[in-house]
């Protein structure tokens, strides 16, 4: 488990302690920095009860357990950090404030050393512009929580050197991690794949068709997703999913295919973030709705989000995001989906694509159910993604 490699973390909140763990537990000498004293004593503490709920387990025994705890140190220095091969930046989701951070710390670290941010959906070519050597920048994304989910999307900017992404490729492997490269557009893979599983279940909702315990009564029961959107959007809190989502709609120049809903920005507004505050689709402080168990409407919610799904897979694909291969993986082992959208696609049958995004055009007349180019030629063609 040893190697020489030392990794700092900026940030000490559940990603970045959970990302120091990881790289722990790779037998990395991991530095977690934080302004906030008394946050890196709480990251520290949080970190005790995990590693012994994990011997609990039988996961890992004692020795192991001080093993990766002793790896870890904890600073409010930015100069304890010098030494660091990598650095991770795992802070707020805020661009002017990951620029300033990165363009501090180039002052602190040597010029081999590789930054990189965990940003979920934000430029990594902007936060590169920030630095002296943008070569040496690149996005590596985890999801909550690091230590758990498989999936890493590792993100090269146009600046980024091939070294340092063939480094961190290779330094994420290591880390037992399944590495999905994508583009550097808003949302990488899954932050803009999986904004149907959220939009039209809220559109749904909204013209009516059906409450929220049945549509994740539908996603969960017909489509075998483990969590249905509403419930995961409790799940994830509705400040943190309505701001990616509206970061992703901003993004691209407001493409309506990303646009908002307004259900979820007036939760936000009200506080009502979900499991965390006790309130957000579901009152968790009452008896939970029941849903109605009508399997046509199931079906009909199940195939109505499943193909808004597969055709931003699709899009991501003919847009060279990332591979096929790469996309599923990121759904799959990233938020955890039953089964790749592509390999879905191909199940259901490329015509059935077709014909159902045709089906929800022609009832809306809305650019946000436009057919991807590549499922129609797909069709025409009579092609397969595998």
């Amino acid at each position: 488990m040893e190697t020489n490699l030392k990794v700092a973390i900026i940030g000490c909140g559940t990603m970045g302690s959970g990302i120091a763990q990881v790289a722990a537990t790779a037998g990395c000498e991991v530095k977690i920095y934080d302004r906030n004293s008394s946050a890196l004593e709480k990251s520290k503490a949080s970190l005790e009860v995990t590693l012994s709920k994990l011997v609990e387990k039988a996961k890992i025994d004692e020795v192991e357990k001080n093993r990766i705890s002793n790896a870890i140190s904890y600073t409010t220095t930015f100069s304890e950090l010098s030494h660091s091969d990598l650095v991770i930046e795992a802070i707020v989701e805020n661009l002017d404030i990951k620029r300033k951070l990165f363009s501090e710390l180039e002052n602190y670290v040597s010029p081999e050393t590789i930054l990189a941010s965990n940003t979920s959906s934000l430029s990594i070519a902007s936060i590169a512009a920030s630095c002296q050597k943008p070569d040496r920048v690149i996005g590596i994304h985890f999801f909550n929580p690091a230590p758990l989910m498989q999936l890493v999307e590792v993100i090269p900017a146009i600046q980024t050197s091939q070294e340092v992404i063939e480094q961190t490729v290779q330094t994420i492997t290591e880390w037992k991690k399944v590495v999905a490269i994508a583009k550097d557009t808003p949302g990488f893979i899954v932050n803009r794949v999986a904004r149907p599983f959220y939009s039209e279940a809220l559109r749904i909702y909204e013209e009516g068709k059906a409450d929220f315990a049945t549509i994740d009564w539908a996603m969960k029961t017909i489509g075998g997703f483990r969590m249905g959107p509403f419930e995961l959007m409790d799940f994830i809190g509705n400040d943190v999913n309505y701001t990616v989502t509206e970061t992703v709609f901003t993004a691209f120049y407001f493409d309506p295919r990303y646009k908002p809903s307004f259900t979820q920005k007036r939760l936000s507004e009200a506080g009502f973030f979900g499991r965390k505050t006790g309130r957000g689709f579901y009152n968790y402080n009452a008896e939970l709705p029941k849903p109605t168990e009508d399997k046509q409407l199931g079906q009909y919610i199940v195939d109505r989000i499943l193909v808004m799904l597969i055709n931003e897979a699709a899009e991501a694909k003919y847009l060279n995001i990332a591979s096929a291969e790469d996309i599923d993986n990121a759904m799959t082992k990233g938020v955890n989906y039953p089964k790749g959208l592509l390999v879905w696609a191909d199940e259901k049958g490329i015509s059935w694509c077709v014909e159902k995004m045709d089906e929800l055009y022609q009832e809306y007349h809305e650019d946000r159910y436009r057919c991807s180019p590549i499922l129609r030629k797909m069709n025409r063609e009579n092609k397969r993604f595998y």
